[in-house]
């Protein structure tokens, strides 16, 4: 069982695009002399479920066919599961999604068939995982590639609305949200120090890319055992519409209002009312208070 791989399609990805190049992709994997099973996903984290019942059938070897969702809820079936045999799963990436951002990080290509060659080569990395603890729901949650709390989770919570756009549909829910965004009063607390005031975001990341191929952290590594923070005190929509490109090479993190730090654990509060949404990995899930600290070299991912 340990050499079979563990298949899991989310139909929905890329707008329905999973399902359409399943046929394809399943063709590919027994020409590559895959020995699989496969499954679907069919309703929101089933599959969390269908990667736990793998694991606890003896697969190691698992393969996401989706976008950076789907990647987070592998990662938070294998860590919430917590197997005795954690160093020996890996997760493999067949990347069809919206914004397909973690696997640029590690130049997975979009090419499925190029996809199935890495998977193949099972060459891994070791990398780091953020656990970001919600207060008030008492919620755990894993995050690989960046979590972010104010004007980030307000984009996420009205992105889906222009998912039709690809990895376009980011960026367009930045530019029309920066209108009706009213910025959060946060209290940040990290390595002895407090930042504390009305800020636009707050961002804690681990690799390199969010809202579809941005580079909003100064300087993630992905194991380096530290989180990148980038917090944002108050920028208007003339400086990021003269800023674009920095937006995609990362040079808006060299503006002076904002502020980048590096850290394994931090503290936030939100001292306003106003509900302010945190959102890790693309996935909006809660608002208010929250703890995030790192995993060093939780998870073996496939890369190029």
């Amino acid at each position: 069982m340990s050499t079979k791989w563990f298949v899991v399609i989310n139909p929905t990805s890329g707008n329905g695009a999973s399902k359409k190049k399943w046929p394809e992709i399943y063709t590919e994997l027994i020409h590559q002399n895959f020995d699989f099973e496969f499954a679907f996903t069919e309703y929101e984290k089933h599959s969390i479920v269908l990667i736990q019942n793998a694991i606890k059938q003896g697969f190691k070897k698992l393969i996401c066919v989706g976008g950076d969702g789907t990647i987070h809820n592998f990662v938070n079936a294998v860590l919430s599961l917590n197997p005795n045999n954690l160093q020996e799963i890996k997760i493999g990436i067949i990347p069809i999604g919206t914004g397909n951002d973690w696997v640029k990080t590690y130049h997975i290509s979009k090419d499925y068939k190029e996809a199935i060659k890495i998977i193949k080569a099972e060459k891994t990395i070791i990398q780091d995982i953020g656990k970001l603890q919600v207060t008030a729901s008492g919620k755990e949650i894993y995050f690989n590639n960046l979590a972010g709390i104010g004007f980030d989770g307000y984009v996420v919570n009205k992105v889906h609305k222009y998912k039709n756009l690809g990895f376009l549909a980011y960026f367009t829910g930045a530019i029309v949200s920066l209108t009706s965004y009213k910025r959060s009063n946060l209290e940040i607390t990290f390595n002895n120090t407090t930042l504390k005031g009305k800020t636009l975001m707050l961002l804690v990341g681990i690799c390199n890319y969010s809202g579809g191929g941005m580079r909003l952290t100064q300087n993630p590594n992905s194991t380096d055992g530290l989180f990148d923070i980038t917090f944002v005190d108050s920028i208007t929509l003339f400086t990021i519409l003269g800023n674009l490109r920095g937006l995609f090479n990362g040079t808006i993190t060299k503006l002076k209002c904002v502020k980048n730090h590096k850290t394994a654990y931090l503290k936030v509060r939100v001292l306003d009312t106003q509900e302010t949404y945190i959102q890790a990995d693309g996935e909006i899930i809660g608002s208010g208070n929250f703890n995030v600290s790192l995993l060093p070299k939780a998870i073996n991912f496939i890369v190029a």
